[in-house]
C-alpha cells in the first residue's frame, strides 16, 4: 500500500480507477501515460484534451499558418518574425469566446487595394480622414492630451458617392486591422447575445489595435430611440451597449477608430452623433471629378474619334459616382450591341479565335447613354447640405 500512488483525477478513466499493471507497464516502457482520450488530441493547457476537430476553426488556421502569417493574416518573414499576437483575447467565458470567433470572420484579411489616388475628387473628405486616422498612427507623439485622436468618424452623403471606397482606402493606407461590420454581424436571435457581440467586437478591436471598425449603413443599427413606443426592448439594449462601448473608447489609449457610413444621417440618435465627433459630408462629384472619372473609365483611343468630355461633364450635373460608372458602361455597350447584332445575323457559329474586335465608342453612343441613364441621388441634396451646415465638420482655409 505504501508504494501505491495517491489518487488524483489523473488516476481515473471516465470515472473508473486505472489498472495499476497498465500504469506500471507504461512507465517501464518509457511511453507517456494516456488519460483515456484519443491519441490525436491536443492539450489545451488546463489539464483537458480536445480533438483537433473540436478546435475552433480560427485556432486551426493559426496552427497551420503559424510559420507564414501573423494574427491579422498578413504574410511575414519566418526568419524575422515578431512574437505573434493571439487571434482572440482571453475572454471571461466560453460563450464570449464563441462570439469572438464568429466576429473574427469579419476581419478583412489582406488589403482591399484602394488607394487615395484612385478616388477622384472628395479632397475635403480625404483630408479630414487623413487628419483623423492616418496622422495619429504615423505621428503618435503629437496626438496626446487635449490633441488625442478622434475615435468616431461619420461619413454621410447621397448614395453612390464613395463612402465605402473611402473606408476601403483607410483600410489600405493605414494598415490597421479592419473590421467590416454590418447589422448581421452584431444582431442575434438569442436574447442577450446582441449586446455581448457588441462588447466582444470592441474587445477584439482593442486586442488588435490599431484597428478600425467600419459600420456600414449605421442608421439600421442605431436610429433614434423611443420613436412612437414602437421600439423593441432588444433593439434598445443593443443601441445602449453600442453607445456605452463607444464612450469607453475615449477613456483608453489604444488606437481604435469607429468609421460609420450612412445615407440617412438625420435618422441617427443624438447620443450617437455626439460620439461620432467628426461628421464628414461626401457630396456629389464636382465637374473636375466627373471629368477625371470619364477620362479614366472611357479613355480616348489614338486614331479614333475623340470623346466629348466637356459635353458629358455639362450633362451629368447631379450624377453620383455610381451613376457616372453606369453611364460609361452604357456607352461602352453600344458598339458591343452593334457587333452582337452582326454576329446573330450569321447562321453559323463563329469560332472564338475568329471573333472580330469591338468597335470604338462614337459620339452618338454617348448621346444614347445620356438619354438612357438618369441620376439617382440628386433629389435630397439640399437635406444633406442642411445637415452638413448644422452638424458637419469643415476645414477652414
Amino acid at each position: 500500500m505504501a508504494d501505491e500512488p495517491f489518487l488524483t483525477r489523473w488516476s481515473f478513466q471516465f470515472g473508473r480507477k486505472k489498472e495499476p499493471e497498465k500504469h506500471d507497464a507504461a512507465e517501464s516502457s518509457g511511453k507517456p501515460v494516456s488519460n483515456g482520450n484519443s491519441s490525436n488530441g491536443t492539450a489545451n493547457g488546463g489539464g483537458h484534451v480536445k480533438n483537433t476537430s473540436d478546435l475552433a476553426i480560427y485556432e486551426q488556421y493559426r496552427t497551420q499558418e503559424r510559420g507564414s502569417a501573423n494574427g491579422n493574416g498578413v504574410l511575414s518573414d519566418r526568419y524575422d518574425e515578431k512574437p505573434q499576437k493571439s487571434l482572440l483575447p482571453s475572454f471571461e467565458s466560453a460563450d464570449m469566446r464563441a462570439l469572438g470567433e464568429s466576429l473574427s470572420r469579419d476581419i478583412i484579411r489582406g488589403s482591399p487595394d484602394v488607394k487615395w489616388d484612385s478616388i477622384k475628387g472628395l479632397e475635403n473628405a480625404k483630408r479630414l480622414l487623413k487628419e483623423a486616422v492616418v496622422m495619429p498612427i504615423k505621428y503618435p507623439k503629437y496626438f496626446t492630451g487635449l490633441l488625442s485622436p478622434w475615435k468616431g468618424i461619420l461619413l454621410f452623403g447621397p448614395p453612390g458617392t464613395g463612402k465605402t471606397m473611402l473606408a476601403k482606402a483607410v483600410a489600405t493606407e493605414c494598415k490597421t486591422t479592419f473590421f467590416n461590420i454590418s447589422a448581421s454581424s452584431v444582431v442575434s436571435k438569442w436574447r442577450g447575445d446582441s449586446e455581448k457581440l457588441v462588447k466582444v467586437l470592441f474587445e477584439l478591436a482593442r486586442h488588435h489595435a490599431p484597428s478600425t471598425i467600419f459600420l456600414d449603413e449605421i442608421d439600421a443599427l442605431i436610429s433614434q430611440r423611443g420613436e412612437g413606443r414602437s421600439e423593441h426592448e432588444a433593439s434598445r439594449r443593443l443601441k445602449t451597449e453600442l453607445l456605452v462601448q463607444m464612450d469607453g473608447l475615449t477613456k483608453t489609449d489604444e488606437l481604435v477608430f469607429v468609421l460609420a457610413a450612412t445615407n440617412l444621417p438625420w435618422e441617427l440618435d443624438a447620443a450617437m452623433l455626439r460620439r461620432l465627433e467628426k461628421r464628414i459630408l461626401v457630396p456629389l462629384p464636382e465637374p473636375e471629378a466627373r471629368r477625371a472619372m470619364f477620362e479614366e473609365l472611357l479613355p480616348s483611343v489614338p486614331g479614333e474619334e475623340k470623346l466629348p468630355y466637356d459635353l458629358m461633364v455639362e450633362r451629368t450635373e447631379g450624377y453620383s459616382g455610381s451613376d457616372i460608372r453606369l453611364l460609361c458602361k452604357e456607352a461602352a455597350m453600344q458598339p458591343l450591341r452593334r457587333l452582337m447584332a452582326h454576329l446573330e445575323d450569321k447562321a453559323e457559329v463563329v469560332p472564338e479565335e475568329e471573333l472580330p474586335k469591338v468597335g470604338p465608342i462614337k459620339h452618338d453612343d454617348i448621346e444614347t447613354a445620356l438619354k438612357n441613364t438618369r441620376p439617382s441621388a440628386h433629389l435630397h441634396v439640399h437635406r444633406y447640405d442642411k445637415f452638413n451646415t448644422d452638424y458637419g465638420s469643415q476645414i477652414l482655409q
